[in-house]
């Protein structure tokens, strides 16, 4: 029976993001990967042609993994709430749930380590990133516009300019837990961005 190569690919897949989490995209070779995921030349270039094709099946993967939590995690949320509000408040709470648990700091964002070195990545990959970010504001947008229809805002924003706020919160809440290294840093910060809303959508009195 044919091999299944999956396993060696997504080993492979694994070692090399981890990599680029820690020395960035410039920093990782294929000889490297190559040495700390024990394949030969052979296997690497059976399964990625180039460098480039390796950075592109991460970041596409990345964003695979990105969309299903959020469908997931947003799908939960509208189960156990009817209000918009209370809904995006439960997201962000499985948010803060799931970072609690870690006990090793975040281990960081892969489309930030790729826009830090945006120069050495090719405009398509760059794209899928872009594409990404746009589909957290468009879904955030959406869900923060049914709210404003039941809620009045208690500073002068639009739906869209506190979905890029809770974007940035998000993004930035992860990075900083990997610098910092201080593993709760990321759930506090949600915390944080949670009480925004609670405080920003607050009844008048």
């Amino acid at each position: 029976m044919p091999r299944d190569g999956t396993i060696t690919r997504n080993k492979i897949m694994d070692i090399a993001q981890q990599m680029v989490l820690n020395v960035g995209l410039t920093g990782t070779s294929v000889d490297k990967v190559i040495v700390e995921a024990g394949v030969t030349k052979g296997t690497f270039f059976y399964h990625f042609k180039t460098k480039h094709d390796l950075a592109a099946a991460l970041i596409e993967r990345y964003a695979d993994q990105d969309q299903h939590h959020f469908h997931d995690y947003m799908a939960k949320a509208e189960q156990l709430a009817r209000d918009p509000l209370q809904q995006l408040l439960i997201f962000i709470g499985l948010f803060i749930e799931m970072t609690e648990q870690l006990e090793d700091p975040f281990p960081g964002c892969l489309y930030a380590a790729y826009c830090y070195q945006s120069g050495a990545i090719s405009k398509d990959v760059m794209s899928r990133i872009e594409e990404m970010m746009h589909f957290w504001r468009d879904q955030l947008s959406h869900k923060l516009e049914a709210v404003n229809q039941l809620y009045t805002p208690q500073l002068p924003v639009t739906h869209t300019q506190v979905a890029d706020h809770l974007l940035t919160t998000f993004e930035g809440a992860f990075v900083l837990s990997k610098v910092m290294n201080e593993p709760k840093l990321a759930s506090e910060q949600l915390i944080q961005c949670r009480n925004y809303l609670e405080l920003l959508y607050r009844a008048d009195g």
